[in-house]
């Protein structure tokens, strides 16, 4: 409730509460109105007519000195008043009442026994007391004197004439022939005098209520248009995140003017702020699409860019930086664009307005502009002073109406005047007189009129300091400037009826935007239910009517992961990991039996120092005995494969296999479509397995600390690890009969190759003695050609090597434990065995149990709970599919409820129409008779 209508209330309650009187008497409705009189029964259907009570009351409730019981509930309330006089006094003119009372108890017979016995009570009581009051009565009857000569103008029902008759002839008259009929007692002059006060008190207290009544009806009829205004705003806005149609939209106030016709100005004015461009040249370039929203609980100004989401804004410099930015944003070539600014202003010292500020037209193009830039003006204005907006024709008064650039445009698109508001600026720079005409103006007369404003914030630079801005708010400046101007120059009296002032503007825009938008209601809940029905037709036949948010097609995504990941922890388990740090293991065995055992590739073409120890002499050396270079080389290779960093190399293996699971279900999820979410997943499973990796390896190398200082193998265990290295043997000879096939390939055959390596086996046995080592190329072969053949070479020899060793591995020396030394790719191989079952046992505890747990709980806390709003709604939208599907069901949703507080603000016009007939019915009443 706002503060007028409770400070209304307040003061009726007051006045009620000081005349300390009785509740009043009720009028029975039910009862049947008797003909004559005050209650002629047309009389009573008259009133009914006229007037549309309010819920809860009846026909003639609050009808004032329209019916004799009116006088029974006054008198209590004249008792009190005239309590000060003296009871003489006061019942000399109960006296008078009571024979006012019996005069207009003639209308009915049900009123006679009401009034008889309060007519014998105050007969005693002024027979009494009459001496007393005679100079009250004389006054009194000087004043009836003077009612009567003015009542004498005026048509005068037949009782009051009957009235009047009787107390013309001395009072005096027999009443109703022959005395059928109650007998009227005989009053003086005076008591009719007395009657005719109390009657005037009677009449006077019931319209002060009335009165009172009609202020709180308007209080609230205010408020309810105000309420109007605001959601009409918000409305708008909604309507302008639906898009899509011109149709869908509600006036706005657009600002037009030419440059430096003061349009920045006012708008500054109504906001109370500088917030606008400013700049020698053209600076504002785009529409700025400016709401207020009146705000009182607010305790401090700020203002919003929703579509840049800068938060709220209270430094108005600020403001203005941006919205300068925005506009110098646009290219010099272009000087204008049609992409509007939209700004939204929260105070509680502006009104609800929706305004749009548009570039200023120009008459002259300068020569670092483009010469379509006036055209490219013209155009963009004329898009949008076009109905519904209401047009603010900006002119400068020391400019002639006849070349105003803005009336000149608004007479383009409404010629007949009927929604353009004129606004006559820089009012001080022109004689008074001449700033009256120019509001007067019936040439250019526009049917909303014009206002005259002095917006020009005065300057605290230089000379006295009259105006003090304090926080930036200009609007006490103006406020005291435009008195000061238009209260010295009586051609703007509030006689005059003429429209200056800022205030006076503000309060005409909001009734103006208020009619307009209440009066395209109707127009606009059509077109939204046009709109309606072609989405709620598109969401039934393309998309079976199945309700999608962004939150629930996160959530339907996020589960769906959740499954395919549950599925991958079921089938990825400790065997899985033996498998992946075995095969690991394996290749560790077969560098270090490279390294130890086998051929090395050729660095060069030089003669190789003949070996002392070959390969070849391993079945029958006896690595116990003098030589015991093969005992030393597998003692070393085994340290080598303990010491590796078993821990490290195990969790890293089995980490990098989770990765890549993950980003294999990324990859056939519905997170494939979105790298916002691709990139939580991931970022999430790399953190986890980082974490958890640093500990575990730590842990996993105590584990396997006691295999680094001795190694016991089992018959079990030799016979598995011959089986095994005897398959990995396999697969490396077979990696390297591909290797040399290709080699084959890319040297041009294998006649090529054969040359090649034969030249090269010739110089490495020394019978071919090559200078410089054959870098520029020997033998007709160029360098790039002989390089390939030292890897040819190589892999020829090692596959002799794998052969051989193959047949050793199956050899019967190689099926006992105890010829390790002769077999050392068995032995190493059962090292690694061992290795991997005690890492896999604490891969699968602590490794894949922990990440299995952690992940999920992971995903919801960044794809879930995590995520702003802003977030799911663009995740969802990087789905193109999905992205429709989400637009027409919003914009079906937003239809719904646009429409719903549509029809609820149509409503609001309904009860405003009928408050405005009821208001006209009021306003004929009054003009109708009265006795005062």
């Amino acid at each position: 409730m706002s503060g007028r209508l409770i400070s209304a209330r307040l003061a009726t309650l007051a006045r009620r509460t000081a005349t300390n009187t009785p509740r009043r008497l009720f009028f029975n409705a039910s009862t049947t109105l008797p003909a004559g009189g005050l209650l002629r029964t047309d009389a009573g259907l008259r009133l009914i007519n006229r007037r549309a009570w309010p819920l809860g009351s009846y026909a003639l409730h609050n009808v004032p000195a329209a019916r004799s019981i009116s006088f029974a509930r006054a008198i209590p309330k004249l008792v009190g008043k005239f309590a000060t006089v003296g009871a003489a006094a006061g019942g000399a003119v109960l006296a008078g009442a009571s024979y006012l009372q019996y005069q207009a108890g003639q209308a009915g017979s049900w009123a006679v026994d009401v009034f008889n016995r309060t007519k014998d009570g105050a007969t005693g009581v002024a027979t009494g007391a009459l001496d007393t009051a005679t100079g009250i009565f004389d006054q009194i009857g000087r004043g009836w004197d003077n009612t009567k000569e003015n009542l004498d103008k005026v048509e005068k029902p037949e009782w009051l004439q009957q009235l009047l008759t009787k107390d013309a002839s001395g009072g005096s008259g027999g009443g109703h022939g022959g005395g059928q009929g109650p007998e009227e007692p005989k009053k003086s002059g005076a008591g009719a005098a007395a009657a005719g006060a109390t009657t005037a008190a009677a009449f006077g207290y019931a319209q002060e209520e009335d009165e009172d009544k009609a202020e709180a009806e308007r209080i609230a009829r205010d408020e309810q248009m105000m309420m109007l205004t605001k959601k009409m705003i918000e409305i708008r806005g909604l309507l302008q995140t639906v898009g899509q149609s011109e149709s869908l939209t509600l006036p706005s106030i657009v600002v037009i003017g030419s440059q430096s016709s003061g349009k920045s100005s006012v708008l500054e004015a109504i906001v109370g702020h500088e917030f606008l461009p400013k700049g020698h040249n053209m600076v504002t370039r785009r529409p700025i699409e400016l709401t207020l929203v009146h705000t009182p609980e607010a305790h401090a100004e700020y203002g919003e860019f929703p579509a840049l989401g800068l938060g709220k804004i209270t430094d108005f410099s600020q403001i203005q930086k941006t919205l300068t930015d925005l506009n110098l944003a646009v290219p010099a070539k272009d000087c204008v664009s049609d992409d509007p600014i939209q700004l939204r202003i929260h105070s509680p010292n502006v009104p609800d307005l929706s305004l749009i500020d548009l570039p200023g037209y120009i008459q002259v193009t300068g020569r670092d502009q483009p010469t379509e830039l006036k055209e490219k003006i013209a155009d963009l204005c004329e898009k949008y002073i076009k109905a519904p907006n209401v047009i603010l024709a900006i002119s400068a008064a020391d400019v002639d109406l006849a070349n105003s650039t803005a009336l000149r445009a608004s007479r383009k698109v409404d010629p007949r005047g009927e929604r353009t508001i004129g606004v006559i600026t820089k009012m001080d720079l022109v004689d008074p007189e001449r700033g009256a005409s120019l509001l007067t103006d019936k040439k250019y007369a526009l049917r909303l009129g014009y206002v005259g404003v002095v917006c020009r914030v005065p300057s605290t630079t230089t000379g006295p300091k009259l105006f003090h801005r304090g926080s930036g708010n200009i609007t006490s400046a103006i406020a005291k400037n435009e008195n000061a101007y238009f209260g010295s120059h009586p051609e703007f009296a509030p006689e005059s009826q003429l429209a200056v002032g800022t205030p006076n503007l503000k309060k005409k825009l909001m009734h103006v935007l208020e009619q307009t938008m209440a009066a395209s209601l109707k127009t606009t809940s059509e077109a939204i239910q046009r709109e309606l029905a072609d989405a709620t037709y598109e969401y039934k036949v393309q998309y079976n009517e199945r309700p999608l948010s962004a939150e629930s097609y996160l959530a339907e995504s996020l589960d769906a992961f959740k499954h395919s990941f549950r599925s991958f922890s079921d089938q990825f388990g400790r065997q899985q990991v033996r498998e992946l740090l075995k095969h690991e293991l394996d290749q560790q065995v077969l560098n270090l039996l490279a390294q130890r055992y086998w051929n090395r590739p050729l660095e060069d073409l030089s003669v190789p120092l003949p070996e002392t120890d070959p390969l070849s002499s391993l079945a029958k050396a006896d690595p116990e005995g003098e030589n015991q270079i093969w005992q030393i080389k597998l003692d070393s290779s085994s340290a080598a494969l303990t010491k590796l960093g078993v821990g490290r190399l195990a969790t890293s293996v089995v980490a990098n296999a989770l990765q890549a699971h993950i980003d294999h279900l990324i990859q056939n999820s519905r997170f494939a479509a979105h790298p916002f979410a691709r990139q939580a997943i991931t970022e999430a499973s790399t953190s986890i397995l980082k974490d958890l990796s640093y500990d575990i390896s730590d842990e996993l190398e105590i584990c396997i600390k006691p295999y680094k200082y001795r190694i016991d193998v089992e018959d079990n265990e030799w016979a598995k690890g011959r089986e095994n290295v005897t398959n990995v043997l396999k697969e490396e000879l077979k990696v390297c009969e591909a290797a040399a096939k290709r080699m084959e390939e890319q040297m041009g055959g294998r006649k090529k190759v054969r040359d090649v390596m034969a030249f090269i086996d010739r110089v490495r046995s020394g019978q071919v003695v090559l200078e410089g080592d054959g870098v520029g190329g020997a033998g007709g072969f160029s360098s790039a050609l002989l390089a390939k053949g030292r890897e040819a070479v190589f892999l020829r020899d090692r596959l002799d090597v794998l052969k051989m060793r193959l047949l050793a591995v199956k050899s019967k020396q190689c099926a006992n434990k105890k010829n390790k030394y002769h077999c050392p790719e068995v032995f190493l191989d059962a090292v690694a065995d061992k290795l991997t079952t005690t890492a896999d046992l604490f891969l699968d505890a602590e490794l894949l149990s922990k990440f299995y747990y952690i992940f999920p709980r992971e995903l919801d806390a960044r794809l879930g709970r995590g995520l702003s709003q802003a977030e799911i709604d663009r995740f969802a939208r990087e789905d193109p599919k999905i992205r429709r599907h989400l637009d027409v069901v919003r914009r079906k949703d937003l239809l719904e409820h646009v429409l719903k507080e549509m029809e609820s603000l149509r409503q609001l016009e309904a009860r405003e129409k009928r408050y405005s007939r009821r208001e006209e019915g009021r306003e004929r009443r009054k003009g109708g008779w009265s006795l005062f």
